[in-house]
């Protein structure tokens, strides 16, 4: 498996500057929705970053570190749950794809983006279905937006505790519908996901 396929690929058409792009966080219950950019140096490889799904938590927080002390820069753009309600799912996630390239130190002259629809930049823009198993610079920018959101909901579950989601990250587990509808929905909740539940 070539990791750098698609940079290389990039680079003999001439682009000097590529950057990965992935998300995290589109089908949970509750908290925004992140992505991340991210810049590896030409050729490089973080050694042992594989798709963020097929790791386990705590490689991905050792492989967190070590991405960032690797990478030429890194970026992270959130949308929140407020704009995921007025703007969709979809909509949010490009959102979030945009913030996190405007917010790169080094604007990048391509982006590999997971998945197989383009977020609109202003750069050129290549989808790659399942991307975070194929592109180096996809597959660190999985981990680092999975990271990310997954430290964000473990706040959130100190700010509150009585939804659990330290143990869910807001998916909708079997635990996680008990709490809403024991509790009802927190300001953290997408209501556009639980019509369903609260009509």
């Amino acid at each position: 498996m070539d990791w750098l396929e698609y940079e290389n690929a990039a680079l003999n058409s001439g682009f000097e500057v590529i950057c990965g792009i992935d998300e995290a966080g589109r089908g949970p219950l509750a908290g925004p929705v992140y992505a991340a950019a991210v810049i590896l140096p030409k050729g490089h490889i973080v050694e042992g970053v594989n798709d963020s799904k097929k790791i386990s938590e705590k490689k991905r927080d050792l492989l967190f570190d070590k991405i960032i002390d690797e990478c030429v820069c890194y970026s992270i753009g959130i949308a929140s749950e407020q704009e995921i309600d007025e703007i969709n799912i979809l909509q949010a996630t490009f959102l979030a794809m945009r913030r996190a390239v405007a917010g790169l130190e080094i604007k990048p002259d391509i982006a590999l983006v997971d998945g197989n629809k383009k977020p609109g930049l202003d750069i050129a823009e290549q989808t790659i279905v399942k991307g975070d198993s194929k592109s180096a610079n996809i597959a660190t920018a999985s981990i680092i937006a999975k990271v990310s959101r997954d430290r964000y909901m473990l706040e959130m579950a100190g700010k509150y505790p009585e939804y659990q989601f330290e143990k869910h990250k807001g998916y909708g587990t079997k635990l996680h519908y008990e709490m809403l509808e024991k509790y009802g929905i927190s300001p953290i909740h997408r209501k556009t996901f639980l019509k369903k539940l609260f009509k």
